[in-house]
């Protein structure tokens, strides 16, 4: 049975049409070990995971936001002041040949830590980037190693990006993260900062859950539902969890409402999709979005790297 309880940690903005999206932009298979400029393959491919989640950005565009996520058994190590030291890169490179546009993010990160860590810990970082709405968008995520020249992973395939301009109700991605990390290190949108994870790190004990309302106004009194459901066994699901909540709009000038809620469950390993109802009571206009989650059944140590600049 699905247990879980639900507390609201920040209010904020935004609204949609019902939309369902794939939970996850992670595909089971990478297109290939990035290249060197000259054609040849790199020592060795650096599996990792990814997730992307879009937002409302400036002057009609839309901000997309890419979670990173590797196993530090896959990074190579180096020594710095006695401390041991794994540096990664990450590349988000959006292309949309139609238009003849290209966006992309990179940064260059690193932590340092007393001793190796675990095989199985978890290093996990993020870039934004700033693109116009497209259907024919291509995406190209990259991880390389910053240590060791010759390790590198590349998954690409197409990636529609939403575009959130019109005047409807309307509901962003559904953001994860994990909670009670250094908020300094953190994704920030507005007032808020968020642990983002992908999809399929999520700890089983508690996770956080971002999403914006657009275009609900101020003083409209509206009603939230949040469903988990069991989609990882089929035949075998369970009715989803239902947790519903009324409130009054505090959207401001820009028609951007945040709210931030943390999730503690009891939920065993497996998958599962969490939707997200706004319903407003004034207007009646409704919007929901959806998106599929990964529960590892146990809650392994991860570290935050801060997307700065490497000062090696």
């Amino acid at each position: 049975m699905l247990a879980f309880r639900l507390s609201l940690l920040c209010g904020l903005t935004f609204a949609s049409t019902s939309v369902d999206v794939p939970g996850s932009a992670r595909p089971a298979d990478p297109t290939g070990p990035v290249r060197h400029a000259d054609g040849t393959a790199l020592r060795r491919p650096l599996p990792f995971f990814y997730d992307l989640y879009t937002f409302r950005g400036r002057n009609g565009r839309t901000t997309i936001v890419t979670s990173y996520a590797v196993e530090a058994r896959h990074l190579e190590t180096e020594t710095v002041d006695r401390r041991v030291r794994y540096r990664f890169s990450v590349t988000l490179v959006l292309a949309d040949a139609a238009r003849r546009s290209v966006s992309g993010a990179h940064d260059t990160v690193y932590v340092d830590v007393p001793r190796a860590l675990s095989s199985d810990h978890l290093l996990y970082t993020h870039v934004e980037v700033l693109a116009p709405p497209s259907v024919t968008t291509q995406q190209r995520v990259i991880m390389t190693d910053a240590t060791t020249p010759g390790i590198g992973q590349m998954y690409s395939e197409y990636y529609p990006i939403p575009d959130y301009s019109g005047p409807e109700l309307m509901l962003s991605d559904i953001a994860l993260g994990k909670p009670e990390e250094k908020e300094e290190n953190g994704w920030r949108r507005g007032d808020v900062t968020l642990a983002l994870l992908p999809t399929s790190q999520l700890p089983s004990s508690a996770f956080d859950v971002f999403y914006e309302i657009y275009n609900l106004p101020a003083g409209h009194t509206y009603t939230t539902e949040i469903a988990i459901e069991d989609v990882g066994r089929p035949g075998r699901a369970s009715e989803p969890v239902r947790l519903r909540f009324a409130g009054e709009s505090g959207a401001g000038p820009d028609a951007v409402l945040p709210e931030l809620r943390r999730v503690e469950t009891s939920l065993p390993r497996g998958s599962y999709r969490l939707t997200v109802t706004i319903t407003d009571l004034t207007s009646g206009a409704t919007a929901s979005r959806s998106r599929t989650f990964d529960v590892r059944g146990r809650d392994r140590r991860t570290t935050m790297v801060a997307a700065l600049p490497d000062r090696r």
